[in-house]
């Protein structure tokens, strides 16, 4: 960008790069996101794609930075149309001041369009297969990184191919960094942009990859789903691993296969996983109910994404925490964990386990597409809060599967572990698992199962504090609200303003309701259309809402348009 247009302490830039689906998009965001690494910067990636094999427009926006950059953002500081109908896709997303790289007839004329013969400098090659290719030679070019970087991360990703492809894909790189640095010399673009970035942590994950390796540090041996957007990722990410970490990895037939199957290897003493979206779950909530009465654990990963019905099925929403909340019929206790970054989403399944083992109930862990696609640098997990030990006992002669207990929660044995019978039953049951419809024995056990809900609330983990200790003005998120929120509301550097985010949604921490009381306004942001975890603070704790911010089109929380709508209504609310 122009340096008469941008502060002189620039320390993060945004590229958005689009193209028809099949045209490679995936492609240039590897490369450039290995490179820019590689290079030392840090890097956030989010892609936006449609829900069909072939056809309409794809999209990846990077973010890369000398600070960390861990959000979504809708003022891109340079874009790339592969196409016109990928243009004309992002119309609303390109401010005027972005500037815009491409072939003539793609992008048209103006001050900010800058032509680049693509097409021409594939057929030089071998075609138009290698347009991604120079495109993302032709970024690196404009930021003035040593090709060499990004020759690395092309052989890194074509790796496996012929040599005459892997050459061809370097000429491709080298052509199109020549390209970029054209521009860069003659138009003066990025010419602030730091050439020293601090340097970047050592992983690079997506959150499906944060996921997976929670859910094997969690002790996960089994895992069984069928696959469905967005929580797939999560599956083959298992599936690719599963010899390395020891894991038995079921594609179901359906979703009440996985479910049941993955109830059955916890009554085996195994740690079973499923990973399903909210039609998926929909199946799942008889075996959730069964969870419930035969107080046998499970997890649950609910990768969440726009309904009714298929609805949209490639975007994002947090559309279905009351379909986990409530889904299974009866009363039986249940948690919900909500990550809000990928240091949380590993630690966070990770704890799922371990809370499904000790309290023997289902314990879901929300995401969404917006987390599963996200790709961003962490330093690296903490191994060593949770302890992985298993709650297993080994049964006696006379083994009682539903002992009354004060905590309500019964020595769990597994078959051949001991020298008792393991009965479970989906009918309401005595001590020992046969079937009652004594009217007592029943009220005993819907209460000693209910004793397990208060447990879980007395454990619950309590939501975070973020920004000055004293605050008129209280933002309440979950889930993956927190990280656009984060670096809106810093933006903003307001000292009346503060964050409270919930990284468990159900049940909710006792500690809420002080910090809650604590600000004069609450302000709630979700992204569903009716607010579905304020109607349950409000249930909860009596929470009033100054105003809520909600999103429902399928895209995620920019951190410009929470700023521009926090900075309003606080205005209105706030004058005299």
């Amino acid at each position: 960008m122009n340096e008469a247009t941008r502060p002189a302490a620039l320390d993060n830039l945004s590229l958005l790069l689009a193209g028809e689906a099949g045209s490679g998009i995936q492609t240039i965001e590897e490369i450039l996101t290995q490179a820019f690494r590689r290079a030392g910067f840090h890097v956030f990636a989010n892609k936006e794609y449609m829900s069909r094999i072939r056809g309409g427009s794809n999209s990846t926006l990077i973010r890369i930075g000398s600070i960390p950059v861990r959000a979504w953002t809708n003022r891109p500081d340079l874009a790339i149309p592969l196409s016109r109908p990928a243009l004309d896709h992002l119309r609303k997303r390109i401010p005027q001041d972005t500037l815009l790289l491409g072939e003539q007839e793609v992008i048209g004329r103006s001050e900010k369009a800058i032509p680049i013969p693509l097409a021409t400098a594939a057929k030089d090659i071998g075609g138009v297969l290698y347009v991604n290719t120079i495109a993302a030679g032709a970024v690196w070019g404009l930021f003035n990184q040593p090709v060499e970087l990004l020759e690395l991360a092309v052989k890194s990703y074509f790796q496996g191919k012929t040599p005459e492809v892997l050459e061809n894909n370097r000429q491709a790189v080298r052509i199109g960094y020549a390209i970029g640095a054209g521009v860069r010399q003659t138009k003066q673009f990025f010419q602030n942009f730091p050439l020293a970035p601090e340097a970047a942590p050592a992983y690079f994950l997506s959150g499906a990859q944060a996921v997976g390796l929670g859910a094997i540090a969690g002790g996960c041996n089994f895992v069984s789903a069928y696959p469905m957007s967005p929580s797939t990722g999560v599956l083959t990410f298992l599936a690719q691993r599963a010899r390395e970490f020891g894991l038995v990895v079921e594609q179901a037939e359906d979703e009440i296969s996985a479910a049941n199957m993955v109830l059955g290897a916890w009554y085996a003493g195994a740690r079973g996983l499923t990973t399903t979206s909210g039609g998926g779950f929909d199946l799942m909530t008889e075996a959730v109910s069964l969870s419930g009465m035969i107080e046998t654990p499970m997890v649950v990963h609910l990768a969440q994404r726009p309904g009714p019905a298929t609805g949209l099925p490639t975007r994002t929403e947090q559309g279905d925490l009351n379909l986990a909340l409530y889904g299974g019929h009866g009363e039986f206790p249940r948690a919900l964990l909500a990550p809000g970054n990928l240091e949380q989403a590993f630690s966070l399944t990770r704890k799922a386990f371990s809370m499904a083992d000790e309290l023997q109930i289902p314990v879901f862990v929300l995401t969404d597409q917006y987390t599963m696609d996200s790709m961003c640098d962490v330093a690296g997990f903490d191994l060593s809060s949770i302890p992985d030990s298993s709650r297993i006992v080994r049964t006696e002669p006379d083994y009682r599967r539903y002992l009354l207990t004060n905590d309500g929660i019964s020595p769990r044995g597994i078959p051949g572990h001991g020298t008792g019978l393991v009965f479970v039953d989906s009918d309401e049951h005595d001590e020992r698992g046969n079937i009652t419809e004594a009217a007592e024995v029943r009220r005993q056990m819907v209460e000693k199962r209910l004793h397990k809900g208060e447990l879980a609330k007395a454990m619950a983990l309590p939501p975070e504090w973020i920004g000055p200790a004293q605050a008129d003005n209280l933002v309440i998120c979950w889930g993956s609200t927190l990280e656009p929120l984060r670096e809106a509301v810093t933006r903003l550097e307001r000292p009346d303003l503060a964050i409270l985010h919930f990284p468990q949604v159900y049940p909710v921490a006792p500690q809420a309701r002080d910090l809650l009381a604590k600000a004069r306004r609450l302000i709630l942001v979700e992204g569903n259309s009716t607010g579905q975890f304020g109607k349950l603070l409000q249930m909860e704790l009596g929470a009033a809402w100054a105003f809520r911010i909600l999103k429902y089109e399928g895209l995620p929380f920019a951190v410009e348009e929470l700023q521009a709508e926090l900075a309003e209504r606080l205005h209105k609310e706030v004058r005299p």
